[in-house]
């Protein structure tokens, strides 16, 4: 017996969405537009990304997931865009959109809405904060560019995507940590608790040592702080002569990271402190594992 077909925009548009049968040149299930102004079927080649988009990666093989989840289920949501010229930009939906570049379906289930270029930030700021896939740094970045690309105070900012003034004063202020750090947090390797602590410690040097050893050592925020404050202590645990060392050690890693960084070609975090270290080789998926096993001279991993 023939199983109905599945055909779902996602939350709250249920009841707008009318039954019917797929076209026979759609790859995925049917996906129909609700009855309502503003939706249209758009041409995949004819959407642009946005210039304003927060997230910064997408793994591959979520992509990869969400495609077959299109594949099988159709669509849950349409993307939001507005028109540029005979185009259109995206404002939320990025991964929807790649996801049918993939499955190579020619037309997407669009929503069409008059937007300036601040409004269409915000949204697609909004969309993924709801959605919780940013990671803090991300977020930050997000809300630096409403604050400085359209030049918005901290409060009108957090007015337009349901934050508080002082969650994004807080956000903002880890843009001020070194990039090491800030790829620490990104990766989720330091949390926003242990970036608080290291933003009180003032010497670049010392804040980047601290920060691998919170890592190394799995340090709690209380120890991370305990271990703070004696680093801005007067003539506290690191003298001049230690902060010159640390500073030269640093400089060091950061060599050592951008080498590999080159030499895999893939992000690499070396995490030293003077006892033992640890280096972290991102990948993205196993096509990319293989590719730079090849490149360390390790055996191909045939069960991958």
């Amino acid at each position: 017996m023939a199983h109905p077909q599945k055909s779902r925009l996602g939350r709250g548009l249920s009841g707008l969405i009318s039954a019917g049968k797929p076209p026979a040149a759609v790859a995925a299930p049917p996906i129909h537009l609700p009855q309502a102004p503003g939706y249209l079927e758009v041409q995949v080649h004819l959407v642009e990304p946005s210039p304003y988009q927060a997230r910064r990666e997408m793994a591959p093989e979520q992509l990869a997931e969400l495609a077959e989840s299109i594949r099988s289920e159709g669509l849950l949501q349409p993307i939001v865009v507005r028109r540029l010229g005979d185009r259109f930009q995206l404002i939320a939906g990025e991964r929807r959109w790649r996801a049918f570049q993939q499955l190579k379906i020619r037309s997407i289930p669009a929503r069409v809405v008059d937007a300036s270029d601040a409004s269409a930030a915000s949204m697609g700021l909004i969309e993924n904060l709801q959605r919780e896939g940013l990671n803090p740094i991300e977020e930050a970045l997000g809300f630096a560019s409403l604050v400085r690309d359209f030049d918005l105070t901290q409060e009108t900012a957090a007015e337009r995507v349901g934050r508080s003034r002082a969650s994004v004063a807080n956000a903002l202020r880890l843009l001020a940590l070194d990039s090491e750090i800030q790829g620490y947090i990104a990766k989720d390797l330091l949390s926003v608790g242990h970036a608080k602590v290291l933003l009180g410690v003032e010497d670049p040097a010392i804040r980047s040592v601290l920060a691998r050893r919170v890592i190394e050592e799995g340090l709690s925020v209380r120890m991370t702080e305990k271990h703070g404050k004696a680093a801005r202590a007067p003539g506290g645990s690191r003298p001049a002569r230690r902060k010159s060392l640390a500073s030269r050690d640093a400089a060091a890693v950061d060599s050592i990271q951008r080498k590999l960084s080159s030499h895999l070609g893939a992000r690499v975090a070396v995490l030293h402190t003077p006892k033992k270290g640890r280096i972290v080789i991102e990948y993205r998926g196993n096509d990319d594992l293989q590719r730079i096993l090849e490149r360390l001279g390790v055996e191909r991993a045939d069960a991958l």
